[in-house]
């Protein structure tokens, strides 16, 4: 069972080293809900893993496990969850700048601080919701840019930039010469400069504020600091989310339904933001989402989840040209063509499950047309039916039968 560590503890070393292009690998990840209904058990051995620049999906029905997998990967999981076991290896970059693979779920909370937020960060779902309605845009980023990142050669650039100016604008004062002392100074501290003191570490903070709203496209960067979160348009509220979570330039960024609330046309804009900022910050994407266009769209690699289970993983030209589980199907042939006229829109049938009883065997085969004796009692392995296109499911080629997808 995987639970909370003391700060005394010490981080237990992880025998697994990811290869220079892997920055996340999930494996054998478990959650459980503890209601008084009964265990929930949210996720059940879900694995995958991220490469550097590749955007990755995480797609399903509502309740299938995406925003708690996302949760569970900055142990953010509240009780009465639990993650039970797995592991969720990391390619961390140290503070002297080597690489390192770290188990999540092996950190102390200390430790796990430095990298929730600051490596690895969350962009949620409703952005009405998760800016704090009390507190300016600009100071909600600049407290988050003030505790991870260091802002003491900030402090020291900005103080030459001021006594330059001073020069260019008045080269004729009588201090001169102290002035110019003063900048050859500082600049020789800028390899090793000194802390700032708590008023210049905000002012900083503030001054990068305004430039990642900037990075975001935020229009008139300057003025929406000042603003309060009931000032902005759902789509700024989601550009601010979104400057804040890429403020200390993670190297994974989860967009948790991140374009749901939002009207189809700053939909557009925020996904091709991310996608542009992707390239900009050479980071990587985890989207979670339940529109498979918006997957077709901006998305490399899928994982298709059911039932707190992953039944399909692949690349997204892949997963669209050739999909394989039954559950990928039947999403696929649910999705309205407009180059067909019908009737009635095709349907899987049946309903989710509840996870406090799920299926025995294979999660899906309540809901499946191919289901058989063996699906019914024994959980399929994960199996890699072409290279790099995983699996979960007893009978691969026969949701391909008689398909027009």
């Amino acid at each position: 069972m995987v639970t909370s560590q003391d700060d005394s503890q010490t981080q237990t070393p992880t025998a697994i080293q990811l290869d220079h292009d892997t920055l996340l690998q999930v494996k054998g990840l478990r959650t459980n809900f503890y209601t008084y209904e009964g265990v929930v058990k949210a996720l059940d051995d879900v694995q995958f893993e991220l490469k550097r620049g590749q955007t990755l999906a995480i797609v399903g029905e509502t309740g299938c496990g995406k925003s708690v997998t996302a949760k569970s990967i900055l142990r953010l999981v509240d009780s009465p969850g639990r993650i039970e076991e797995g592991q969720i290896l990391f390619q961390n970059v140290n503070e002297e700048g080597e690489a390192e693979t770290v188990d999540i779920l092996q950190l102390t909370e200390d430790e796990m601080r430095k990298i929730r937020g600051n490596k690895i960060a969350i962009v949620f779902q409703d952005p009405a919701t998760y800016p704090n309605p009390v507190f300016r845009i600009g100071d909600q980023i600049a407290e988050v840019i003030a505790l991870h990142q260091d802002l003491s050669r900030d402090v020291l650039e900005m103080k030459i930039e001021r006594l330059e100016t001073t020069l260019r604008t008045n080269p004729a004062a009588p201090n001169v010469d102290e002035i110019q002392t003063r900048i050859d100074e500082y600049k020789s501290q800028l390899d090793s400069p000194p802390p700032p003191s708590t008023k210049e570490k905000n002012e900083a903070a503030k001054r990068r504020t305004v430039e990642t709203l900037k990075l975001v496209r935020m229009p008139s960067a300057e003025q929406i600091v000042n603003q309060y979160p009931h000032e902005l348009s759902g789509g700024m509220r989601q550009r601010a989310l979104i400057a804040m979570a890429l403020s200390c330039n993670p190297r994974i960024l989860i967009a948790d339904e991140a374009t749901t609330a939002l009207d189809v046309t700053v939909q557009a804009q925020v996904l091709k933001l991310l996608n542009d900022l992707k390239s900009e910050l050479d980071a990587s994407i985890i989207l979670i989402t339940h529109d498979l266009g918006v997957v077709a769209e901006t998305c490399t690699m899928v994982v298709v989840m059911y039932a707190g289970v992953v039944v399909e993983y692949s690349t997204t030209e892949e997963l669209f040209s050739d999909p394989i589980h039954p559950y990928t199907t039947g999403l696929l042939r649910a999705i309205p063509k407009i180059t067909e006229k019908v009737d009635r829109l095709l349907q899987i049938q049946g309903t989710v499950p509840n996870l406090i009883h799920p299926p025995t065997g294979c999660r899906f085969h309540p809901r499946c047309e191919f289901a058989t004796q063996i699906c019914t009692e024994q959980r399929p392995s994960r199996e890699e039916i072409k290279p790099g296109h995983w699996i979960e499911c007893h009978h691969p080629q026969g949701s391909m039968k008689g398909r027009n997808i």
